[in-house]
């Protein structure tokens, strides 16, 4: 059977939209070609383009039924078919231990789409999901999430195989599929980075930020934006859950990677170039855009002790500080709002009013407290999100918040939550497969079922139950988007275009520029550059979490450094230079660690367990960051006996305390998921560094120490430039600072700082 890459027509409108179809009919009129969305042959509002999107989705949903208007309330992950078991199942397995629920494996006719059934498989909740046709046509699904690492031209066709089946429907209503951020470096982590090295590669987030802290060039955010635009747009992928506005204030968050760093304003203004960079315009998505889901309202920063909210622990957000919600962790949203960003994603977490300081709206009255997640928190998205900040666009909420995270809801079953947060301003729940309790939701507001059943405490029936306005509402926001993005017009791509510019684009030139820009020089004792290597033996070693990943990085690392036409040893002993790379890594994503996320570079070291309160216990257990950290100790007392120099390098995922590396190196070179190259640059006097600390590095256990009420000695809402106002005299050195992270030469590793040759 034919791709529908291989199938579609198109109908070019002089100063108007390329209109694709394959079995959608196409109205000529004016002298221009217009999709027919409907089949009527009529040239309706929802049909013309020259209307502007808000209306025309208001028109159409008018027409559609309310089970197509449900289905655009809900986005969940389903990926291209592939002969092997389905690999996010697998990935979703590996991380969490849950069974995988997949009975048989098969495809539609194009070996494209995956008709799978899939039961219980995700690690937000358990839902059945039929194959990909049976949820367009079914039940009229036109969002969802891709989490596997299809190559571009693979991409295409399937994008444009979900199109050609939407076609099928009454109405044609194209699929929109959202993905995490594909074009930074780093681990693949489920919901978070779920792809890497397909698309030019960029160094993570925080060496975004760290390249342009230490230049001085928000042109480096325009063209990062400009990049993902021009790739996604090739390729058909429309919708991007990115990027963090989140402000670090609690160095134990394990979210801290996808972030720019702590200051409000280096986010803000990074979020001032970027939005428009990615959408298309100053005002929102256009037609060569893609849009942009900004993340986490109201700020997913203020951890309590870094506990994550994807477990019990972290579900409150604390304000330890007065007015620490404003001043810092909305600062960033500020700009996504005022560019249109086409929806916000707000976190799990809940406001706690007990363990908060006074915190205040741009109003200057109180917040309204409100115990339950962001999601469903009437006062944050309506009042302070829409009404005060004045936002426009839609709200999608985080994954799961029907299920596992549903803080603050626990009383409500599934179509309740649904409901309330629809009611409450959400208008596409993600991964929720929830037509079904939509529909009960619907059904609940005038079937009698709350004759039978109790009203749960503190809620009324129209919270808990749907009514059509609600419904429509939400679709309206969601379809406008789309219009917006010319998908109902313009939903096909070439594939052999999208390989093209994806594979063989000049982003991959761009993005490994900024890798170097990255590289933060922290220590340097007249070590770097080393210009001369005639004569000099080099040994590299790479550390990791396990002895096993750091073995095989470093027969990579071997293999790397060679190129540079160097002479490499095995044995330390034999060097004269030892180049030390270490890349920490702290707890599990979706697992609750038995205590604080450790960030210390340590291995096998006793720690406090801590309750699901989030209170330190008596019992401890071990945790290893680095495996094998002892090491460096060992091969620098060596080395220098001999006369011989440690370069150090760490890859800066977290803020990580550096007491068990820095006063072993002679120099000292830290990256953000940076290219090993490019720290190979800037050694051997290839690349000047430029870098910048995006955030302050903590000195030790004592400046994040919790006591045993669960208060941390630093509040966890600011971040580590502020922190040293609220740390205990007896902390702090002759300069009156103690927070950051002091090395041997008088540096302080806070935000901002960076050393050039």
């Amino acid at each position: 059977m034919k791709k529908a890459s291989e199938q579609f027509k198109t109908y070019l409108n002089e100063n108007g939209p390329a209109i694709t179809t394959i079995d959608v009919p196409v109205i000529e009129q004016d002298g221009l070609y217009f999709k027919d969305i409907d089949g009527s042959g009529v040239l309706k509002e929802f049909s013309d383009w020259r209307i502007p999107a808000d209306k025309r989705a208001q028109a159409l949903v008018k027409e559609m039924s309310t089970d197509e208007k449900i289905g655009q309330l809900f986005v969940t992950s389903r990926n291209p078919y592939t002969n092997e078991a389905n690999p996010m199942m697998a990935m979703m397995k590996k991380e969490t231990g849950a069974e995988a629920g997949q009975k048989e494996n098969k495809s539609d006719e194009t070996g494209l789409l995956d008709e799978n059934i899939l039961e219980n498989v995700s690690i937000f909740a358990g839902y059945r999901i039929p194959g990909t046709t049976e949820s367009i046509n079914g039940d009229k699904m036109r969002n969802f999430i891709l989490r596997t690492n299809p190559n571009p031209e693979n991409l295409t066709d399937w994008l444009n195989q979900l199109q050609k089946t939407a076609e099928a429907d009454e109405h044609f209503i194209p699929v929109l599929v959202t993905t995490n951020s594909r074009n930074e470096n780093g681990k693949v982590v489920f919901g978070m980075n779920d792809s890497v090295g397909t698309f030019p590669t960029w160094p993570g987030t925080l060496g975004i930020a760290a390249a342009i802290q230490g230049t001085g060039n928000l042109n480096i955010a325009k063209d990062f934006g400009e990049a993902i635009r021009r790739e996604w747009d090739a390729a058909g992928l429309k919708k991007g859950y990115m990027y963090m506005a989140d402000v670090v204030t609690d160095p134990r968050w394990q979210r801290i990677y996808g972030t720019f760093g702590e200051s409000p304003e280096l986010i803000s203004d990074i979020f001032e170039v970027l939005v428009p960079a990615v959408q298309g315009s100053d005002e929102g998505v256009t037609t060569d855009g893609v849009a942009l889901t900004v993340k986490h309202w109201p700020g997913g920063g203020a951890r309590e002790n870094g506990f994550d909210p994807h477990y019990k622990e972290g579900q409150w957000n604390v304000y330890a500080t007065k007015d620490s919600l404003i001043d810092y962790h909305t600062k960033g949203f500020i700009p996504a709002i005022k560019h249109g960003a086409a929806s916000i994603m707000p976190y799990y977490a809940k406001p706690s009013q007990e363990k908060s300081a006074s915190q205040a709206g741009l109003d200057g009255k109180e917040i309204t407290w409100q115990p339950v997640g962001f999601a469903f928190n009437q006062y944050m998205i309506q009042d302070l999100l829409r009404d005060q900040l004045g936002y426009k666009g839609y709200i999608n909420s985080d994954s799961g918040i029907i299920d596992n995270m549903g803080w603050g809801v626990e009383a409500l079953d599934r179509a309740e939550r649904v409901a309330l947060a629809i009611n409450n301003g959400v208008d596409m729940i993600s991964e929720s497969y929830g037509p079904e309790y939509a529909r009960e939701a619907l059904a609940r507001r005038t079937n009698g079922y709350y004759d039978t059943h109790p009203i749960p405490e503190g809620y009324t029936l129209e919270q808990i139950t749907l009514d059509d306005e609600a419904i429509s509402r939400a679709a309206a926001r969601t379809l406008a988007e789309k219009f917006a993005l010319g998908m109902f017009e313009n939903p096909y791509r070439d594939a052999k275009n999208s390989e093209l510019v994806i594979t063989h684009g000049e982003d991959w030139a761009t993005a490994a520029k900024v890798h170097r820009e990255s590289v933060v020089l922290l220590k340097n004792q007249n070590v770097l550059p080393i210009t001369e290597t005639a004569g000099k033996k080099f040994y590299i070693e790479g550390f990791d979490q396990t002895a096993e990943a750091g073995q095989k990085w470093t027969e990579s690392l071997k293999a790397e450094l060679k190129e540079r036409d160097v002479t490499v040893v095995d044995d330390y002993k034999q060097a004269d230079i030892a180049i030390l790379m270490v890349s920490p890594e702290s707890g599990n994503y979706f697992t609750a660690t038995k205590g604080l996320l450790e960030i210390d570079l340590c291995e096998n070291k006793e720690v406090a367990d801590f309750s699901e309160e989030g209170l330190p216990l008596e019992t401890t257990h071990m945790e290893t960051t680095v495996a094998g950290i002892g090491k460096v100790k060992e091969i620098a007392a060596d080395l220098h006996a001999r006369g011989g120099k440690v370069i150090g390098t760490i890859n800066i995922t977290m803020p990580w305390m550096l007491g068990n590396l820095e006063p072993e190196c002679d120099a000292l070179l830290a990256g953000f998921n940076t290219y090993t190259s490019a720290f190979f640059d800037v050694i051997f006097g290839q690349f000047a560094p430029v870098g910048a600390l995006p955030m302050t590095l903590p000195k030790n256990d004592a400046v994040v120490a919790v006591n045993a009420q669960g208060i941390c000695v630093t509040p966890n809402d600011l971040p580590g430039y502020k922190k040293d106002e609220y740390l205990p005299e007896e902390l702090k050195d002759e300069n009156g600072k103690g927070y950051a992270y002091k090395d041997a030469d008088g540096n302080y590793y806070e935000f901002g700082y960076g050393m050039k040759f």
